[in-house]
Protein backbone atom coordinates (compact mmCIF):
# COMPACT_ATOMS: atom_id res chain seq x y z
CA UNK A 1 0.00 0.00 0.00
CA UNK A 2 1.75 3.01 -1.06
CA UNK A 3 0.23 6.51 -1.53
CA UNK A 4 1.35 9.70 -3.27
CA UNK A 5 0.89 13.11 -2.83
CA UNK A 6 1.70 16.26 -5.23
CA UNK A 7 2.45 19.64 -4.35
CA UNK A 8 0.10 22.08 -5.65
CA UNK A 9 1.07 23.46 -8.61
CA UNK A 10 0.43 26.60 -9.94
CA UNK A 11 0.16 29.31 -12.59
CA UNK A 12 3.75 30.94 -14.16
CA UNK A 13 4.45 32.59 -17.47
CA UNK A 14 5.57 31.22 -20.58
CA UNK A 15 9.31 31.00 -20.47
CA UNK A 16 8.76 30.63 -16.22
CA UNK A 17 9.89 27.85 -14.09
CA UNK A 18 7.98 25.80 -11.47
CA UNK A 19 8.73 23.00 -9.28
CA UNK A 20 6.84 19.85 -8.27
CA UNK A 21 7.45 17.99 -5.74
CA UNK A 22 5.48 13.91 -4.93
CA UNK A 23 6.02 12.31 -1.41
CA UNK A 24 5.69 8.74 -1.59
CA UNK A 25 4.37 6.81 2.00
CA UNK A 26 2.89 3.39 3.20
CA UNK A 27 4.93 0.38 2.46
CA UNK A 28 7.61 1.05 0.09
CA UNK A 29 11.32 0.14 0.13
CA UNK A 30 12.22 3.40 -1.07
CA UNK A 31 13.91 1.86 -4.09
CA UNK A 32 10.87 2.14 -6.22
CA UNK A 33 10.87 3.81 -9.81
CA UNK A 34 8.72 7.04 -9.94
CA UNK A 35 7.75 9.20 -12.31
CA UNK A 36 5.35 11.93 -13.59
CA UNK A 37 2.66 12.12 -16.03
CA UNK A 38 0.22 14.87 -17.07
CA UNK A 39 -2.84 15.61 -18.86
CA UNK A 40 -3.81 18.69 -20.92
CA UNK A 41 -7.38 19.52 -21.68
CA UNK A 42 -8.36 17.09 -24.81
CA UNK A 43 -5.81 14.89 -24.64
CA UNK A 44 -4.82 11.91 -23.63
CA UNK A 45 -2.15 11.27 -20.01
CA UNK A 46 1.38 11.41 -21.03
CA UNK A 47 4.66 10.17 -20.12
CA UNK A 48 6.67 13.14 -18.86
CA UNK A 49 9.70 12.07 -16.73
CA UNK A 50 10.63 9.05 -14.45
CA UNK A 51 13.79 8.15 -12.17
CA UNK A 52 15.14 5.15 -10.85
CA UNK A 53 16.54 4.40 -7.57
CA UNK A 54 20.12 4.97 -8.52
CA UNK A 55 19.30 7.96 -10.17
CA UNK A 56 18.46 7.00 -13.91
CA UNK A 57 16.19 9.11 -15.74
CA UNK A 58 14.11 9.09 -18.49
CA UNK A 59 12.41 12.16 -20.05
CA UNK A 60 9.48 12.20 -22.85
CA UNK A 61 10.90 14.68 -25.87
CA UNK A 62 8.54 16.95 -25.58
CA UNK A 63 10.57 18.35 -22.37
CA UNK A 64 13.82 16.84 -22.87
CA UNK A 65 16.06 19.57 -22.08
CA UNK A 66 13.90 21.42 -20.05
CA UNK A 67 12.56 19.50 -17.12
CA UNK A 68 14.79 18.00 -14.82
CA UNK A 69 13.21 15.06 -12.21
CA UNK A 70 15.10 13.97 -9.35
CA UNK A 71 14.58 12.15 -5.85
CA UNK A 72 15.39 11.89 -2.36
CA UNK A 73 15.18 8.48 -1.39
CA UNK A 74 15.64 9.63 2.30
CA UNK A 75 12.46 11.32 2.15
CA UNK A 76 10.74 9.08 -0.22
CA UNK A 77 10.40 12.11 -2.44
CA UNK A 78 10.80 12.88 -6.18
CA UNK A 79 10.40 16.20 -7.99
CA UNK A 80 10.02 17.53 -11.54
CA UNK A 81 11.75 21.24 -11.76
CA UNK A 82 9.97 22.61 -14.86
CA UNK A 83 11.82 25.35 -17.08
CA UNK A 84 11.00 27.07 -20.42
CA UNK A 85 7.35 26.57 -19.69
CA UNK A 86 4.95 26.67 -22.40
CA UNK A 87 1.23 26.90 -23.06
CA UNK A 88 1.55 23.74 -23.82
CA UNK A 89 2.79 22.05 -20.94
CA UNK A 90 -0.39 23.18 -19.00
CA UNK A 91 -2.06 20.43 -17.53
CA UNK A 92 -2.68 18.11 -14.50
CA UNK A 93 0.27 16.30 -13.57
CA UNK A 94 0.67 13.24 -11.99
CA UNK A 95 2.97 11.70 -9.65
CA UNK A 96 3.52 7.71 -9.98
CA UNK A 97 5.37 5.15 -8.74
CA UNK A 98 5.66 1.21 -9.72
CA UNK A 99 5.28 -1.68 -7.82
CA UNK A 100 8.47 -3.19 -9.18
CA UNK A 101 11.59 -2.27 -10.91
CA UNK A 102 10.83 -2.56 -14.65
CA UNK A 103 13.45 -2.35 -17.33
CA UNK A 104 13.96 0.80 -18.78
CA UNK A 105 12.63 0.76 -21.65
CA UNK A 106 8.96 0.28 -19.43
CA UNK A 107 9.22 3.59 -17.77
CA UNK A 108 7.75 5.26 -20.17
CA UNK A 109 4.83 3.03 -19.89
CA UNK A 110 1.41 4.10 -17.81
CA UNK A 111 0.73 0.22 -17.24
CA UNK A 112 4.59 0.28 -14.92
CA UNK A 113 2.58 2.38 -12.70
CA UNK A 114 0.13 0.98 -10.07
CA UNK A 115 0.10 4.10 -7.46
CA UNK A 116 -0.88 7.28 -8.52
CA UNK A 117 -1.14 10.77 -7.12
CA UNK A 118 -4.40 12.78 -7.07
CA UNK A 119 -3.33 15.04 -9.66
CA UNK A 120 -1.56 19.12 -9.53
CA UNK A 121 -2.91 21.53 -11.71
CA UNK A 122 0.10 23.30 -13.77
CA UNK A 123 -1.44 26.44 -15.87
CA UNK A 124 1.01 28.02 -18.04
CA UNK A 125 0.01 31.38 -19.56
CA UNK A 126 1.42 33.51 -22.59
Amino acid sequence: QVHLAESEGGWVQAGGSLRLSCVAFGRTDGRLPMGWFRQAPGKELEFVAAITYNKRTTYADSVKGRFTISRNNAKNMVNLQMNGLDTEDTAIYYCAAASFRPESELLSERSTYDYWGPGTQVTVSS
